[in-house]
């Protein structure tokens, strides 16, 4: 890879620090794409203890370009993306990826395609915490950022997709907790 191919990646990789997210920080400002993959990438390096068995530094990099689609895109919350938008997303990260140079687009060809399939490991520990990560943000931010529909919503969402891991899920049991105490709190102060 050239400098100034690896300066083009970068280039449109930073389009994710301007793609606002669906959710706010603790201070109401949006959330941009890439504090929330940040995130979701430190989340993987913390628990590389919790799962020896699986190879976390995969996991990271699954984390870390997670969203690059959104670069195209821009950030449609889950509960509103259709499959057509899933389309449309995959194919221009695609062509995008296939246009980048043949070590890189064959590094990340293939951490895509093996976070689409969800048969590893470290492809369910991605797609949990990259779940997982959006509720904690959720928690943090203020109740009246909430679309009406995540009151419900947060009560469920990534249940089932953390099932496979013991300390995954006991992890969504207590983020369901501080929902439920957000909610109170927010009730008994009406």
């Amino acid at each position: 890879m050239t400098p100034r191919e690896f300066l083009d990646i970068l280039h449109v990789a930073e389009r994710l620090k301007d793609t606002p997210r669906h959710c706010t920080t603790t201070k109401r400002r949006t959330e941009s794409v890439a504090e929330h993959s940040w995130r979701v990438s430190l989340m993987a390096l913390l628990l590389k203890g919790e799962f020896p068995e699986a190879d976390m530094d995969k996991v990271v990099k699954m984390c870390l370009v997670h969203d690059l689609g959104e670069c195209f895109t821009g950030d449609i919350p889950t509960f509103i993306k259709t499959d057509a938008d899933r389309d449309v997303e995959d194919s221009l990260l695609g062509r995008w990826v296939h246009s980048l140079p043949p070590e890189v687009a064959g590094e990340l060809d293939a951490l895509f395609r093996e976070m689409d399939a969800q048969e590893t490991l470290e492809a369910k520990i991605y797609k949990s915490l990259d779940k997982l990560e959006a509720l904690i943000q959720h928690n943090e931010s203020p109740l009246d950022t909430w679309a009406g529909n995540e009151y419900a919503l947060n009560k469920v969402y990534a249940f089932d997709t953390v099932s496979f891991s013991a300390w995954l899920t006991a992890l969504r049991k207590e983020i369901l907790a501080d929902t439920l105490e957000k909610i109170t709190a927010s009730t008994v102060q009406r």
